[in-house]
């Protein structure tokens, strides 16, 4: 049984970490198998989303696998390691929207995952944190980066101080998830919404993905000078000509991503 279940629904991939007997806690394998999901996805001209989650109904992802050997380095962000198979692509790497469907604990470098995409969608009971200090460490997944930039700093460092879980209700009084849904709802909810940004002009979703995540790095007018950029690009597509003339004649527009 593959640790990653990876499946095509139209325009939309579905990315599930497949440990459910393990909370879904992050091992070798598993990164692996992320890996080759994600290449597969960035690659595949016909997927436009990604939904990630998790199986079961107690985790997204736990965590790293701390009886895992060589997890470290298999966590370490810097991408442009000459060992590509041991280190983990990120979401916010690829200029293709990605969603989260929370459905349980999502913790350490699970909630790092999460954090790296662009929409989160909670399950009621999910509960969130970055507990790595409870064992001495640190996050090393970009945690300390991102979780100040996404809810009020004194609580991101309340949350990494302390190691202390949140529930699904403060997370979106935080503004860390979008919605907080039943379980039973959670992944219909994220494919409706999944479904609505399909709909839209694909790589208008990817310039604006790639204008917020480089911007954010920027001074505003040098962001305001991609944004620029980015946009005349878009301008000049097919997908463009297609939109205005749809709109004009009051049909659905018939994208291409071209």
């Amino acid at each position: 049984m593959s640790v990653v279940d990876y499946k095509k629904e139209g325009r939309i991939a579905v990315i599930t970490m497949n440990r459910p007997e393990a909370m879904n806690t992050i091992n070798p394998e598993l990164i692996q198998g992320l890996n080759e999901a994600m290449t597969d996805f960035k690659d595949n001209e016909d997927l436009w989303l990604a939904i990630l989650t998790g199986a079961g109904e107690r985790a997204f992802c736990a965590g790293a696998d701390v009886k895992s050997t060589g997890l470290t380095s298999s966590m370490e962000s810097n991408t442009t390691s000459s060992n590509k198979g041991t280190t983990l692509i990120r979401a916010d790497k690829i200029y293709k929207p990605f969603i989260a469907a929370i459905n349980g604990y999502a913790l350490g470098g699970g909630l790092e995952l999460a954090l790296t995409c662009d929409i989160r969608v909670a399950a009621d009971h999910a509960r969130m944190g970055q507990a790595e200090v409870n064992i001495g460490i640190m996050p090393l997944f970009g945690a300390t980066q991102r979780l100040p930039r996404l809810i009020p700093w004194a609580k991101a460092a309340e949350m990494m101080f302390t190691g202390e879980y949140i529930d699904a209700q403060e997370a979106y009084r935080l503004g860390l998830v979008n919605k907080v849904v039943p379980l039973e709802q959670l992944m219909p909810t994220a494919m409706q919404m999944a479904e609505l940004i399909c709909q839209k002009g694909p790589l208008g979703v990817r310039a604006i993905k790639e204008a917020m995540i480089r911007g954010s790095n920027m001074p505003i007018d040098e962001g305001l000078e991609l944004e620029n950029k980015l946009s005349s690009q878009v301008r000049a597509s097919e997908d463009a000509k297609e939109g205005i003339k749809a709109f004009i004649e009051k049909r659905k527009p018939e994208w291409k991503a071209k």
